[in-house]
C-alpha cells in the first residue's frame, strides 16, 4: 500500500484516485508546445490543469491545439481556479499545505500563501475579493484576500472538507465533508457555518446549478449524486451513476450535469429535469477533474491514470479529443479568450 492509500478520505479526491486504482499510467506528461488532437477548430480557451505528480500546471490553449506551457508551483497540486477576470490563476498544493497565485499573462508564480492541512480545493468569491480552500486535514476552510494575498479568516466545518461552491451573490458558501456524509452551509459575511446537510457516503465535490436552487454534491463512497434543494436545505433526491464519482460540472443552461467516475472510467450525464443518468461517456483511466468550458459546449476531464485531458462534445455526448498533460492530473478549471 502507498503512502497515499493510507491517507484514504482524509486526502484529496485525486488522492483516493491511488487507493482504488493500481497507479499512475505510463504515458508521459506533454512539454509546452506539443500538438493535441483536433482541438484548433474549438472556441478558444485557456485549460488549467494541476499534476499531481509533476508538480506543475499544464495550460492547454484550445484555439492553436496546443499545451502552451508548464507551470511549476507547490508539492502534490491538486486543484486549480480561475479569476473572475481571468487574470489569477489558484492552486491549491496538498502536500506543501499552500495556495500558489499564477499571474496568468506571465504564467508565473507571483505568491505562495500558508494555508491548512493538505488544501484540496479552491473556488473564489464572485466579486473577486475572496479565495476559499477547502483543508481536508485540517477540517477547515482558509480565506484568502485577493488584494493582499493573506489568510483573513479559518473557518471550522465538517470532517475531511473537499469540495467549495459559493453562491452567485457570495453570501452562502458550501462545503462538501467527505468523512462526515454532509455538506456545511457557511455564511461568507459572518464567516461561520450555519448549519450541514446530510448526503451520501464521501461527498467529494459539488456543483450549484445556475438558477441558485439546487446543489449537486458527487459520493466518492455511495457512488451516487445527491440532489440538494437549497430552498427547503434538504436533500431531495439521489442519482446513481459510475463508480467513485468526483469532478461535477453544470452547462450554463442548467440542464445537463456532468460527473467523472473514477472507478469505472466514464463520465455519466444527468438530465436536471429528469434526474436521472441520460449517457454515459468512455474517457481515459482515473477521470476525477472536470470542468464544463465556456458556453457549454465542451467538457474537460482529467484523467489520473492517463496524464491525459480528455475533451467531450456536449453535443454528442462523445469524447473528441485527448491531450497529454503532465504526471499524475487532477483539478481542472477553464477561462475563457486566449488573452485571458
Amino acid at each position: 500500500m502507498t503512502s497515499h492509500q493510507d491517507m484514504g478520505l482524509r486526502v484529496a479526491v485525486v488522492l483516493c484516485v491511488t487507493a482504488a486504482l493500481m497507479g499512475p499510467g505510463s504515458l508521459a506528461g506533454a512539454a509546452a508546445g506539443t500538438p493535441t488532437v483536433g482541438l484548433s477548430s474549438r472556441p478558444d480557451a485557456l485549460v488549467y490543469i494541476a499534476n499531481l505528480h509533476s508538480d506543475t500546471v499544464s495550460v492547454v490553449d484550445t484555439g492553436t491545439g496546443m499545451v502552451v506551457d508548464s507551470v511549476p508551483v507547490g508539492d502534490g497540486p491538486d486543484s486549480v481556479a480561475v479569476s473572475p477576470d481571468g487574470s489569477r490563476v489558484y492552486v491549491t498544493n496538498s502536500a506543501s499545505d499552500t495556495v500558489s497565485v499564477i499571474d496568468a499573462r506571465t504564467r508565473t508564480v507571483v505568491a505562495t500563501v500558508a494555508v491548512g492541512d493538505e488544501p484540496s480545493r479552491v473556488t473564489i468569491s464572485p466579486d473577486n475579493q475572496n479565495v476559499y480552500v477547502a483543508n481536508v486535514g485540517s477540517d477547515d476552510v482558509s480565506v484568502i484576500s485577493t488584494r493582499t494575498r493573506a489568510v483573513t479568516d479559518t473557518i471550522a466545518v465538517g470532517d475531511a472538507p473537499l469540495g467549495v461552491a459559493v453562491t452567485p451573490d457570495g453570501c452562502t458558501l458550501y462545503v462538501a465533508n467527505a468523512a462526515s456524509g454532509t455538506v456545511s452551509v457557511v455564511r461568507t459575511a459572518t464567516g461561520a457555518a450555519t448549519g450541514t446537510i446530510p448526503v451520501g457516503s464521501g461527498p467529494t465535490a459539488l456543483v450549484l446549478t445556475p438558477d441558485g436552487r439546487h446543489l449537486y454534491v458527487s459520493n466518492l463512497t455511495s457512488d451516487d449524486v445527491s440532489v440538494v434543494d437549497l430552498h427547503d436545505g434538504a436533500e431531495s433526491d439521489r442519482i446513481p451513476v459510475g463508480d467513485q464519482p468526483a469532478g461535477i460540472g453544470v452547462r450554463p443552461d442548467g440542464r445537463q450535469v456532468y460527473v467523472a467516475n473514477i472507478g469505472s472510467d466514464n463520465v455519466s450525464v444527468i438530465s436536471t429535469r429528469g434526474r436521472a443518468v441520460t449517457d454515459t461517456v468512455a474517457v481515459g483511466d482515473g477521470p476525477n477533474g472536470l470542468a464544463v468550458g465556456p458556453g457549454g459546449s465542451l467538457v474537460y476531464v482529467s484523467n489520473f491514470d492517463s496524464d491525459t485531458l480528455s475533451v467531450i462534445d456536449t453535443s454528442t455526448a462523445r469524447t473528441t479529443d485527448t491531450v497529454a498533460v503532465g504526471d499524475g492530473p487532477t483539478g481542472v478549471a477553464v477561462a475563457q479568450g486566449k488573452r485571458a
